[in-house]
């Protein structure tokens, strides 16, 4: 599906697979194409935000009473696939308005093409998923017996999916990096709000009900920015910066800029941790503010070059 690049599951997806639906949709729900986490702070950071999405999203009595309401899990993530289908096209649209002054559209027509099969993908699945439960009961027992097995498995495959889908954000990360957490801080808000304003409380109390359904999202964005704000320290990459301006990092590369608060770093770093890398065959002293002890005189910060000729 994507041409010269990658096929869509790397060769990752076999005829087994479907034997282990988790397994399955970790293939087909995290494609090849998707860039991997830049380090295992964003990693940590995307993989919070997907917990408290999964508590927006599969409902707040399943997390707060104890119990699991399969027929509400199916219908929050069949309104939750309707949201995704409008909310995700729209807030990309406002990001491509804000990115023309610096790039254009046809620059990422590939990625957002990508990104586009695959929530289409996962929109069909569950659709599909939840017609197989509402048709079983036209049926007999038998067809109903194989039609409640074949919806168990898709029920298992699209839960597992939106588990990948909640990290990688339909593949949104291969246009810009901030788009995950910008999407799922805009669903999960979007998805919290009308139960506020309908008093779908479940049977909490007003300040309780506030308190869970408002969790969710406030710990989304938290972590959301978290994520965004070490992308642009680390790494320069700001959400209001069209892609096709970045820096390239790839994953497991070091950063394009030092961490603020650092004068001395150097973009591409020390192995070791040490800014200071001493010439071949001379022994490392350490900075002082005076030049004792330092045959080329003092460190002048600002001149951007090795103290000792490196």
């Amino acid at each position: 599906m994507t041409g010269a690049r990658r096929s869509w599951t790397d060769g990752s997806l076999s005829g087994r697979s479907f034997l282990k639906p988790h397994k399955a949709a970790w293939a087909v729900f995290h494609p090849a194409w998707i860039p991997q986490a830049l380090d295992p702070t964003v990693e940590r950071l995307k993989r919070g935000r997907v917990i408290a999405g999964a508590v927006a999203a599969v409902g707040v009595y399943t997390f707060v009473e104890g119990g699991f309401a399969f027929e509400e899990m199916l219908e929050n993530t069949a309104i939750a696939s309707a949201v995704l289908f409008f909310l995700t096209p729209v807030t990309v649209g406002v990001m491509l308005f804000v990115w023309r002054r610096t790039g254009t559209v046809g620059q990422l027509k590939r990625p957002l093409l990508d990104s586009l099969k695959l929530l289409l993908l996962f929109i069909g699945c569950v659709m599909t998923t939840v017609g197989i439960f509402r048709s079983s009961e036209m049926f007999g027992l038998v067809p109903r017996m194989l039609l409640t097995l074949l919806g168990l498995w898709m029920a298992f495959f699209v839960m597992a999916g939106a588990v990948r889908l909640s990290g990688n954000f339909f593949g949104s990360a291969a246009v810009h990096r901030c788009l995950p957490p910008l999407l799922a801080t805009v669903t999960t808000w979007l998805m919290a709000v009308p139960d506020l304003i309908t008093g779908d409380l479940h049977g909490l109390s007003l300040t309780m009900g506030i308190v869970f359904i408002l969790g969710a999202p406030v710990t989304v964005t938290g972590l959301a920015l978290l994520e965004m704000r070490r992308l642009k320290r680390r790494y320069g990459i700001r959400l209001a910066a069209h892609p096709a301006t970045l820096p390239p990092t790839p994953a497991g590369a070091p950063p394009q800029a030092p961490p603020q608060g650092n004068p001395y770093g150097h973009p591409q770093g020390n192995p070791y941790g040490q800014p200071y890398a001493p010439h071949p065959g001379q022994p490392y002293q350490p900075y002082q503010p005076y030049p004792q002890g330092n045959p080329h005189g003092s460190y002048r910060a600002h001149n951007g070059q090795n103290p000792y000729g490196g």
